[in-house]
C-alpha cells in the first residue's frame, strides 16, 4: 500500500469525533472535564444533558470555537479549528446566529463564497418549501424561521460532521418533525455524522441512534442506543425484606440507577451483567428517555457498553 492510500484508508476508518482527556476551564470554573470520548461515523449522536452539563461547550471544543485547557479533539481525523477540520465541519448554534441586516439570498451566497461544496440548489429549494422569502433581511424573519435558515445553510455545506445545538428549540411541533426527517435524510445521503444536543430527550430518542449523556460537566453515558436498551431493564420484584433486604438488587444486576422500595414491590432501574434467573423478578424493556434521565441523575455512575464504540474514562460499576 502506497503512502497516499494508507492515509486515505486511515481517514475512512477514523471516528467522526475522537477527543482524549478533553476539558475546558474558564477561570475557577471547569465547564466540561475529562471528556475522553470515540463517535463513530454516519450515526445521528443525541448529546443529551440538562442545563450546564457541558453540551455545548463540547460542540464548541469540536467546531473550534474555544480553546481546550487540557486534552486533545479531532474532528474527521483533523484537529478542531484547523483548515483540515474547518472544511468538514458544520455547526449551528443555539441561538441560530445570522447576519439580521443580510437577506436570506445574501447568506446563501455567502454560503457558497466561503464553502466548496454548498449546495445551493438544495437550499433554496428547501427554504421554497418553507415559505421563506429569499430577498427579506433576517432580523426580519420570525424566531422559527431564523432557525430554519441557519439549519439549511448548515446542511448545506454538505460536511462530514454536524453540529447542532438546540436546534429545534424555537419551533413548533410540526416543525420539529419535519427537521427530524430532513436531519435523518441527510444522514442517508451523505453519510455524515449528526451531533442533536438537547435537554429534551423524547424529542431525539425517534431519530438518534447513538446517545451520549452529560451531566455536572462530565460525560456519563455514550453508546449505541441498541446496545444501550439491551444493557438495561426495570426490574419488578418482592418488596422489603422480601427482596433479600431494603431494596437489594438480584443476581445479574451491574449497577441500580433507580430504586422504589414499598412493603409490596421493589422497582429497580438496572444495568445488568448477566440474566436475572430470580423468578420473583419480572424485567421489564425501557426506552432511551428512561436510561438518560436515569444517568442524569445519578452523576456517579458512568458506563460504557463496548470500547469499541466508545470510551468513557473513569466509567463507574
Amino acid at each position: 500500500m502506497t503512502a497516499m492510500a494508507g492515509r486515505a484508508a486511515a481517514e475512512r476508518s477514523a471516528a467522526a469525533i475522537e477527543c482524549s482527556g478533553l476539558g475546558k476551564r474558564y477561570g475557577r470554573t471547569w465547564a466540561l472535564r475529562d471528556c475522553t470520548l470515540s463517535l463513530p461515523e454516519g450515526r445521528v449522536v443525541a448529546l443529551i444533558g440538562p442545563n450546564g452539563a457541558g453540551k455545548t461547550t463540547f460542540l464548541s471544543l469540536v467546531m473550534g470555537l474555544a480553546e481546550p485547557t487540557e486534552g486533545t479533539v479531532l474532528a474527521d481525523g483533523h484537529p478542531a479549528g484547523g483548515p483540515g477540520a474547518l472544511a468538514r465541519v458544520a455547526f449551528m448554534g443555539q441561538d441560530h446566529p445570522l447576519y439580521k441586516r443580510f437577506t436570506v439570498a445574501d447568506h446563501l451566497r455567502m454560503g457558497c463564497e466561503l464553502n466548496a461544496g454548498f449546495d445551493l440548489p438544495w437550499a433554496r429549494a428547501r427554504l421554497a418549501d418553507l415559505d421563506i422569502p429569499l430577498r427579506r433581511p433576517a432580523g426580519r424573519l420570525s424566531g422559527g424561521q431564523q432557525a430554519q435558515v441557519a439549519l439549511t445553510l448548515a446542511l448545506a455545506k454538505r460536511a462530514r460532521v454536524i453540529l447542532l445545538d438546540e436546534p429545534v428549540a424555537s419551533l413548533d411541533p410540526i416543525a420539529r418533525r419535519e427537521v427530524m426527517t430532513v436531519l435523518m435524510t441527510r444522514v442517508a445521503e451523505t453519510g455524515a455524522t449528526v451531533v442533536f444536543s438537547s435537554h429534551v430527550v423524547a424529542e431525539l430518542e425517534r431519530v438518534c441512534d447513538y446517545l451520549v449523556v452529560m451531566s455536572r460537566t462530565q460525560v456519563q453515558l455514550a453508546g449505541a442506543a441498541d446496545d444501550l436498551i439491551a444493557a438495561h431493564a426495570r426490574l419488578i420484584g418482592p418488596g422489603g425484606a422480601a427482596a433479600g433486604g431494603e431494596g437489594a438488587a438480584p443476581a445479574g444486576v451491574a449497577a441500580v440507577l433507580e430504586r422504589s422500595v414499598s412493603d409490596a414491590q421493589t422497582v429497580l432501574l438496572a444495568r445488568l451483567c448477566g440474566p436475572v434467573a430470580d423468578p420473583r423478578w419480572e424485567s421489564r424493556s425501557v426506552t432511551v428517555e428512561d436510561i438518560a434521565l436515569a444517568y442524569m441523575a445519578a452523576p456517579g455512575v458512568r458506563y460504557q457498553p463496548s470500547p469499541r464504540l466508545s470510551a468513557v474514562s473513569g466509567s463507574g460499576s
